[in-house]
């Protein structure tokens, strides 16, 4: 089997690039620019060298035509676009560009190339807006309160039309968080990571963040990315909600934090409200059932293992890192 990967850079990216590779496939990887590319994440898996790069800017269709016609992969998986929910009120063109523009790019292509590529797009649980006590599945309503989360409500529905008007095998999986060592320091959760690991090093800074109050479902990347190879290997594409199906708030992430570094999160963090977004979603909750009852997916780490596996390897990288 071959496969591409849009968007390997990024954090989903490598772990599904690892995920491939060890299921023996040939591997190609796009990125805007492969030569400015960020390849931190392949190194630290140890696939840099096994993965064939192109470059591919997502939201020009020639550009997107001109690389899948090279590779003729077997299958693509989109995981490309501009992928931070607070920037995309600062960049909300770029956002909307790259995903809604860059999905119809990919569906186009293959439609014009060949319609048995199978086709996976990450969508993502900003669609639903606050899901309040509610646990949010495949038929529950799109609210979307961001730019970012317009374009995905826009790029799954583009999937689903592409799926039923042209018979194309493309799927979303509609992901909760979730994270890794590999998330970048603007994401909320490493940020807290890295901080306190500098703080239990001697660090007197103050953490400022913004609405801790906030409700999220965190899952393990490397558990998500199967299920997006999960969903290529079914008879019938179609969409899933992929979650962990446990909700607990922002300030429960940072205590776990803290606490596994033996600290007081209190004496530490500050809620900044200049640091609060425009909109943001109160509570997030996802019911996966239906990706167990189908892909016979479950999730294997809770958040409170997350922070440990995230602590070791912020801490085994400060260690490596002169001061």
């Amino acid at each position: 089997m071959r496969a591409l990967i849009c968007g390997i850079g990024g954090q989903d990216g490598g772990y599904l690039a690892k995920l491939l590779l060890d299921k023996g496939y040939e591997l190609y990887g796009t990125s805007r620019d492969i030569h400015l590319m960020s390849k931190i994440g392949l190194r630290s898996l140890q696939i840099e060298n096994k993965v064939n790069l192109r470059s591919m800017a997502i939201s020009d269709f020639r550009s997107v035509l001109t690389v899948l016609s090279e590779v003729k992969p077997d299958e693509v998986y989109n995981l490309a676009g501009q992928s931070s929910v607070g920037l995309s009120f600062e960049q909300p063109i770029e956002t909307m560009e790259s995903i809604t523009i860059g999905t119809l790019n990919l569906l186009e292509s293959i439609r014009f190339l060949n319609k048995n590529i199978r086709f996976y797009n990450a969508g993502s649980c900003e669609c639903y807006g606050d899901t309040f006590k509610n646990s949010a599945n495949e038929n529950t309503a799109f609210k979307p309160r961001s730019p970012y989360a317009v374009a995905k409500a826009s790029s799954f529905w583009q999937v689903a039309n592409y799926r039923e008007a042209y018979k194309l095998h493309a799927s979303t999986g509609i992901l909760f968080n979730h994270e890794s060592p590999m998330r970048p320091e603007r994401f909320v959760t490493r940020k807290i990571v890295s901080s306190a690991c500098r703080i239990a090093r001697g660090s007197d800074e103050v953490l400022a963040l913004g609405n801790i109050d906030i409700h999220r479902d965190w899952g393990w990347a490397p558990d998500y990315v199967e299920a997006m190879w999960a969903m290529m290997k079914q008879d019938q594409a179609s969409d899933y909600v992929v979650a962990t199906g446990r909700t607990v708030s922002l300030s429960y992430f940072i205590e776990c934090v803290f606490s596994e570094l033996n600290l007081d999160w209190r004496e530490h963090v500050r809620s900044n409200p200049s640091q609060f977004r425009p909109a943001d979603i109160l509570e997030s909750r996802g019911d996966p059932s239906r990706a167990h009852k189908i892909l016979g997916w479950h999730h294997k780490l809770e958040v409170e293992d997350i922070v440990r596996e995230m602590i070791k390897a912020q801490m085994a990288a400060d260690f490596q890192t002169p001061d």
